[in-house]
């Protein structure tokens, strides 16, 4: 978890175009985000950037369906 220290948060990221977003109401939820974090910090790159701001992009035009 202090890993998640290093980077500085934005207003996107992989956890989110993952869809692991909104509130945390599990410790899987949570579980979830902190390994799509630990994804983003071992694997960066200006690809994986880009390909993080295109699926943000996908998902403001066509949103995914919501879970109630």
């Amino acid at each position: 978890y202090h890993l998640r220290t290093f980077i500085k948060p934005g207003i996107t990221g992989l956890a989110q175009v993952r869809g692991f977003r909104g509130e945390a109401r599990t410790p899987e939820d949570i579980a979830a985000r902190l390994q799509s974090d630990l994804i983003y910090i071992e694997n960066w790159s200006l690809a994986l950037d880009l390909g993080i701001v295109l699926r943000t992009m996908w998902q403001m035009l066509r949103p995914p369906p919501t879970a109630v």
